[in-house]
């Protein structure tokens, strides 16, 4: 069977190039006329492509062009259609964060990997933690912390010391960067139900800034952020290949 394919490449010459020899190959269709979008580039391309083509509900396959491919398959020009209609599939849902702004500015936005907040200033920030309406840590001073999903666990989280989380385990991550105090403090496992809440200390001399998926808000005072499970994204890898694989790989090496 002959799959509808729509290519999308990001701006790097490798991932032009493929993106040239391939539709000269395959064809092209447009997003709303395919079954399936092929993402050229690296992880950062494919979450674009996947906050791009949310609203089509398409599976995405990624081939890695760029530098880092976690979410990507290898790169080959043989065979594609095979290759997709063997793929493995694995759904994937969003963290959804809701920032509001020193300003009153409320900004809400989707995050396939993480949502962070990240000092913005000279000084550590100073941050309160709530979960499920509960204060769990009234001030946590670091350069940062995040929350992130399972497929985001081998991405920021990973290199701020934080844990891989498998696939199926149904669990968030929430990890503090540079903790000072409590010292050391490296996060907590939250069911993926949870709601998190963080609060900005001393905002104006410890300015904050929020970021989804590298989708940046700045001067934040509070942070709101929960899985979004009406929206799930849908990303195919070659069999055995798949993000659990990934993840075990990750551990031992």
């Amino acid at each position: 069977m002959a799959l509808k394919i729509a290519f999308q490449a990001s701006e790097s010459p490798e991932a032009r190039q493929a993106f040239d020899r391939l539709t000269a190959r395959y064809g092209n269709m447009p997003p709303e006329d395919a079954n399936v979008i092929v993402a050229l580039g690296g992880d950062g391309f494919m979450l674009q492509t996947l906050h791009g083509s949310r609203s089509l509900g398409l599976p995405t396959y990624g081939m890695n062009c760029g530098t880092i491919g976690f979410l990507m398959n290898e790169y080959s020009e043989e065979a594609l259609n095979e290759r997709l209609l063997a793929a493995e599939q694995e759904v994937i849902n969003p963290l959804a964060m809701t920032a509001t702004t020193a300003d009153g500015q409320i900004v809400e936005a989707l995050a396939v990997n993480e949502v962070s907040l990240l000092r913005a200033g000279p000084q550590a920030a100073k941050l309160r933690i709530t979960v499920d309406g509960k204060e769990r840590l009234s001030e946590l001073v670091c350069d940062g912390a995040l929350v992130c999903t399972p497929a985001g666990s081998t991405a920021y989280n990973y290199s701020a010391h934080g844990p891989i989380l498998p696939i199926g385990s149904d669990v968030l991550a929430l990890t503090a960067m540079s903790a000072f105090r409590p010292r050391r403090w490296r996060g907590a496992l939250l069911p993926k139900t949870a709601k998190v809440r963080f609060d900005v200390l001393e905002h104006e001399k410890r300015p904050v800034m929020a970021d989804a998926d590298s989708r940046s808000v700045r001067n934040v005072v509070r942070v709101d952020i929960e899985s979004e499970p009406t929206v799930a994204h849908r990303i195919l890898f070659d069999p055995g290949h798949g993000l659990e694989e990934r993840l075990i790989q990750e551990q031992f090496t």
